[in-house]
Order: C-alpha cells, then sequence, then structure tokens
C-alpha cells in the first residue's frame, strides 16, 4: 500500500492530467447532442460528389424553416381569440335594473303601464347582455370571429355579435323608434346608462393555452421517402427539394438514439474527444513545458475551452440559428493574453473542431471560425490598448460577414437571398467579445495568473515599490531604467515579449533594498562599506540580493513571472571583482562556489535578454571616454563572456538572436556615449 501511495505521489502530475481529461471529456459527453453522424457533407447549389444515393431507411421531409413559418403564420391568423362574458357582472346588472327602475318611473301612476315599461326594459337588458358588452373604445384586429366562454360553456360568434358601448344607445333608439313606449326613450337611456356595465374581457390564459395547442399540432414534415427510394445521383446538383430531403435525412442521423447504437456513438464520441485533448497536451509538453508541468495553468487552459464549448451547446439546444451569437473568437484572444498567439490558435482550432460535431453546417462553421481565430491572433499585437480591442473584433466581425456572404451566394446562386437576421448575429458576436478584457481581470484574480494589462500596471514608476527603490537606492533605479530601455529595444527585434521584459528589468534588482550602499551605482565618491569587509563577506552581500529580492517581490505580490527575473538575471555567473580579490589576498582559502550566484540559468528569450543588458549596462559604467571600436569589442567580451559560462544553454534564444540583442546594445551605448561613426578621409 505504501508503494502504491509512493508510486501515485511521484506521478501525481500525469494523474491530475490523466483526470483532467477524463472529467473534461465526461462533461462534454454529458451535455452533447449526443447522436448518430450523417457521413457525407453537402450544400445547397453544390454537386453531389458521392456515388447515387438511395434512403438507407424510412423518414418525413422536413419542413424549411421559411415554410414552418408560413404554417404558424397562417395558424395564428385564423385562431379564434378568446373573450369572457362575467355572468356573475350581467346578474348584478340585473339585480339593479330592478332596484333602479322605479325611481326613472316614478311620474307614472297606472300599474298596467308599470309593469309594461318594466317587462319591456327588462327585454332590452336581456338582448344588449345576451353575449355581452364590449368595454369601451374595444380595438379587434385579426379574425373577427370569436370564442365566447360564458360560465361553464363555450360559443362561437362573430365580433359583431357584440353590444359595444359607443352603439348602445343607438340601439335602444332603434328598437323603440317603432314602439308605443318611445315617448320614454330618454328615460330607458338615462336609466341604461346608470346601471349597464361592460362584462366582455379578453381571456388570455384561454387564448395562450389555444395558441400553443394549435402550433404544436403543426406538423414539421411536408412528405415522406421509403427506405430504398432514389434520392440523389453522383454528380447532380443539389436543388432545394434533394437538400431539404438530404437534410432531413442527417436529422435523423441525429437524433438516432436506439439501445443498440447509442452506446457505440459514445464511444466513437469519447475516443474524438479524448484524441482531441491529448493532443493539446502533446502541443504542450513538446512546445510549451512550462504550461505542461504547471496544473494550474492547464486547468484555466481546459476551463475555457469548456465554457466555449458549453456555451454553443446550450445556444444549439435553445436555437441553432443563434450559434453565430457566441463569442467562440473570445477564447483564442484569452490565451494569448496569458500565454502566447501559437497556443491561443492551437487552442481555438481544437475547440472548433470539437464543436463541428454538434452545430449544423458544420464545414461553414468550422471554416468561419478558425478564418476568424487567425484574424483575432494577427490582429490584437497589444490587447491592454482599447482601441486595438475595437479594431481587432471589428476585423472579426468583417470576415464572418465576408465569409457568411460568400456561402450563402454558393448555396443559393444568388447574393439576394442573403438573410439579415445571420448578419445581425454577427454584429452582436461583436459586442460581446468586447468583454474579453473585464474576463482577462477576473481570470487573473481568479487563477493568479498574468496578462499584458496586468504587466502595464506594473511599469508605473510611481508604484510603491519602485518609489521606495528610487528613494532608497537611486543609482539602482536609474541602473534599472537603463536596463529596462535597452532590453525592450532588444525584445521588440527578436520578437520576445517586450512589455514582460520591460517589467522584469525594473524590478530585477530590488533585492539592493536590503543594503543599497554595498553597491557602487549608489556609493558616494571615495567611500565604500567593503573597504571594511573581506572579499568573501562582500560577495556574500552581493549574491545575497538575488534571494532578498524575491523575498521583497513575495512580500509585494509580485507574480512569478517577475520573480523569474529576479531569480534568473545573474545565473549561475561569478562574482568576478571580490573573486579575483580574493584570489590575491587569500589564495588558499579560495573556493570558486563561494563567488558564484546560486541560479537557476535564464530559461527564456526575455530572461536571457535581462541578463545580456544588465550585465552590459552594469559594465559600461567602468568605461573612460571609449570609441565605436572599444565599444564594439566590450559588447563582444560581456556577452560571448556569458556565453562560454553556458548561461544562455536553458533558454531558447537563437545565436541569430543572440548577434541581434548584440547590435541593439551596441546601439544604444553608442546613444549613451554620444559617439559618432568616424568616416574615412
Amino acid at each position: 500500500m505504501k508503494f502504491i501511495w509512493e508510486y501515485i505521489t511521484a506521478k501525481k502530475g500525469l494523474f491530475y492530467k490523466s483526470l483532467l481529461i477524463l472529467s473534461s471529456s465526461i462533461l462534454i459527453l454529458y451535455i452533447f447532442p449526443l447522436g448518430g453522424q450523417f457521413k457525407y457533407e453537402f450544400q445547397k447549389g453544390r454537386v453531389w460528389q458521392y456515388p447515387d444515393f438511395y434512403s438507407p431507411f424510412d423518414f418525413s421531409i422536413l419542413k424549411s424553416d421559411i415554410e414552418f413559418k408560413k404554417d404558424q403564420e397562417e395558424v395564428l391568423n385564423n385562431l379564434k381569440p378568446y373573450l369572457n362574458a362575467d355572468q356573475k357582472l350581467k346578474n348584478e346588472i340585473v339585480k339593479n335594473y330592478s332596484k333602479e327602475f322605479p325611481g326613472f318611473f316614478a311620474s307614472i301612476s297606472n300599474p298596467q303601464d308599470i309593469d309594461s315599461l318594466y317587462t319591456y326594459g327588462q327585454q332590452l337588458l336581456g338582448e344588449i347582455y345576451y353575449y355581452g358588452v364590449l368595454p369601451p373604445n374595444f380595438i379587434h384586429k385579426g379574425n373577427s370571429d370569436i370564442l365566447l366562454i360564458q360560465g361553464q360553456s363555450e360559443i362561437s360568434i362573430n365580433i359583431s355579435e357584440l353590444f359595444k358601448s359607443e352603439t348602445l344607445f343607438e340601439y335602444i333608439s332603434d328598437r323603440l323608434e317603432d314602439s308605443k313606449l318611445n315617448k320614454y326613450e330618454d328615460i330607458y337611456k338615462d336609466l341604461f346608462f346608470e346601471i349597464i356595465t361592460p362584462n366582455v374581457s379578453i381571456s388570455r390564459n384561454f387564448y395562450e393555452t389555444s395558441k400553443q395547442q394549435a402550433l404544436q399540432n403543426i406538423s414539421r414534415s411536408r412528405g415522406f421517402v421509403a427506405s430504398g427510394e432514389f434520392i440523389v445521383a453522383k454528380g447532380e446538383v443539389l436543388n432545394e427539394d434533394t437538400f431539404e430531403k438530404l437534410n432531413s435525412l442527417r436529422n435523423e442521423f441525429t437524433l438516432q438514439k436506439d439501445d443498440k447504437n447509442f452506446v457505440w456513438i459514445q464511444v466513437g464520441y469519447s475516443i474524438l474527444i479524448i484524441l482531441i485533448f491529448t493532443l493539446l497536451l502533446l502541443f504542450l509538453f513538446t512546445y510549451r513545458h512550462l504550461i505542461y508541468e504547471d496544473n494550474r495553468k492547464l486547468t484555466f487552459i481546459f476551463f475555457n475551452i469548456l465554457t466555449v464549448i458549453s456555451a454553443v451547446t446550450l445556444t444549439v439546444n435553445f436555437n441553432t440559428d443563434y450559434v453565430f451569437a457566441v463569442p467562440i473568437c473570445i477564447l483564442p484572444l484569452i490565451i494569448k493574453a496569458f500565454f502566447d498567439a501559437r497556443l491561443g490558435l492551437f487552442t481555438h482550432v481544437l475547440t472548433v473542431l470539437l464543436l463541428g460535431f454538434i452545430v449544423p453546417n458544420s464545414f461553414e462553421f468550422v471554416f468561419l471560425q478558425i478564418t476568424a481565430g487567425i484574424i483575432s491572433i494577427q490582429s490584437v499585437a497589444q490587447l491592454y490598448r482599447r482601441a486595438n480591442l475595437f479594431i481587432s473584433v471589428g476585423q472579426i466581425v468583417f470576415v464572418y460577414l465576408i465569409g457568411y456572404i460568400a456561402f450563402t451566394t454558393i448555396q443559393e446562386g444568388s447574393i439576394l437571398k442573403i438573410s439579415f437576421t445571420p448578419l445581425a448575429l454577427f454584429f452582436l458576436n461583436g459586442l460581446l467579445m468586447l468583454f474579453v478584457q473585464p474576463l482577462i481581470y477576473i481570470y487573473e484574480r481568479v487563477f493568479r495568473l498574468v496578462s499584458d494589462v496586468s504587466l502595464l500596471e506594473m511599469t508605473d514608476t510611481n508604484s510603491i515599490l519602485l518609489k521606495e527603490l528610487s528613494d532608497k537606492a537611486p543609482g539602482t533605479f536609474h541602473h534599472s531604467l537603463q536596463v529596462a530601455n535597452i532590453a525592450e529595444a532588444a525584445a521588440n527585434e527578436i520578437g520576445a515579449n517586450s512589455l514582460l521584459v520591460r517589467v522584469g528589468a525594473l524590478y530585477h534588482d530590488i533585492g539592493k533594498l536590503t543594503a543599497p550602499m554595498y553597491f557602487s551605482e549608489n556609493q558616494t565618491i571615495g567611500f565604500s562599506p567593503h573597504e571594511r569587509l573581506t572579499p568573501k563577506e562582500s560577495a556574500n552581500i552581493i549574491i545575497d540580493h538575488v534571494s532578498e529580492g524575491i523575498k521583497i517581490a513575495k512580500k509585494h505580490n509580485l507574480p512569478n513571472l517577475v520573480v523569474d527575473f529576479i531569480e534568473t538575471h545573474h545565473g549561475t555567473s561569478l562574482v568576478y571583482f571580490f573573486y579575483k580579490k580574493q584570489e590575491e589576498l587569500y589564495p588558499d582559502e579560495l573556493n570558486m562556489e563561494d563567488f558564484r550566484y546560486k541560479g537557476p540559468k535564464p530559461f527564456s528569450k526575455e530572461t536571457a535578454i535581462l541578463m545580456m543588458a544588465d550585465a552590459v549596462e552594469a559594465a559600461s559604467k567602468s568605461l573612460k571616454n571609449p570609441d565605436i571600436t572599444q565599444l564594439q569589442e566590450f559588447v563582444d567580451k560581456i556577452i560571448d563572456g556569458k556565453m562560454s559560462e553556458q548561461q544562455f544553454n536553458s533558454s531558447d534564444i537563437t545565436f541569430a538572436e543572440i548577434e541581434t540583442v548584440k547590435n541593439v546594445l551596441f546601439k544604444k551605448l553608442i546613444n549613451v556615449y554620444q559617439l559618432r561613426v568616424e568616416y574615412p578621409e
């Protein structure tokens, strides 16, 4: 048991990566709309390049979106609205009539006349409320046939059979005109004005229920294809009818989840998903080994892939028409912001390939997303600049638009048949991509990563740490600024991360804050505290500025990327001055390791550039009125010395790039010493 635990502990990195792949694959399998895949790719207006094709089984021909929408509109136009007649209110009005009648006809003394008037009014009231009274200014659009709910019954009538408040008194006048009671018209009108209340209203619940039932009853199919029926011949151009048949068949394949084949479909999907994630890990292992070894960064990459896949899957399940509104290109932008463009593009391509299994028109989708991803990677050089982000988003949207128009033109055979809905979705996609900057900020806090935005903030020389360096060690601060300028220029020349180099240069010597006067750039003329120390003691103080710098950096929560520069800017080189002094004064006690920095050596282009810039800038202070030739020899001597010590063996910098850095350093020193090239006489 102990052996097993020790083995697991030793291989914990591999176990974590395996668990990461397994859990991610299970999650994707869970959210994927799993089904069979039609093995042929096809597009409307294109030639069928495969053999003659016959239906493998019975299936229904699905209606196109346009046909289905027409059916929906027709159903809604023919749908009778529901109105509700309040019977309780009607009964209350009848009671009010009996109550109010004597008051309005008090001048009538003959009982027979009163009975006749009462009965006639009651008859009028019954006619008015036979169906009911609409509220004032009631407006009805659409079908004039309605369904009227009266208590427990439901009757179909024309809306004209209902009384309107505006025409009620006109009806009373017409009824009384040929009657013996016409002289009582004004009294009846006054009475009815007092008691008549609208009792008919629209029944939203009944209408919505009826509407939903009617829409659900609409058939999605418009025909039927029997098993073995001929569909398309090789070389035939796919017209709309043939395309709809093939599209319907593809949907049938996607929906197939029979017990006998569903397990195998899941197995197939699992293999493909695991293959994609394995390719990603192989890429990281080969080209980005530091990221491969960092489980936190791996988790971050997988998290973003799963987030994009989840967003697309939810959209597909809701409505496939909105799939192009999902800002998939946020993925390469985020990966590039924290790592590099190559990894961003590789991750994006693998993610899009996975999504190609679940989206309709997968070839079109994959083509558009990969091209947009390439543009997003190439266009954003400095994401922390807001203008650059807007420009990049604009370029991505433009590629989407051009690509979609081209595909639609090919499929429809005319540019006039382009739908404007996808175009609007592309613009929505662009707006959503603008949220990449807030996302980067959140990810920095959650995953403790560093983006260019954070690096830019760290270049502020008014920050607490740099301000302290400027106050307590002004010489070191000035040296750091000089190194930062030189290193940044060199990084730009060889395509390294210039912003990262600049930040690393600004903070690389913060360890000198613990004992600033022991470093020559901070010493006053004619005094050095090293005069009271042995060479070994002096060397220890000089060497310790690296470890002290690491402590200060961690105390101020500087990111590990910056700590790397502090740790590696001297590599394993010698404190040469005090080594030679020890050799001169105490040759019997000479031990080279006592005068050597603890390392590690630079392990990236950026850290290698800083070592070269720092060494050259610091050593250049010893030059007295040099000429062009002396400066060139000086730079070559310093850099070649570092190379002979094998300080750059662990970094990925090439000999050609080192020569480029040499030239930059040489030109910078020329500017410092204000030298001019001597022209021949």
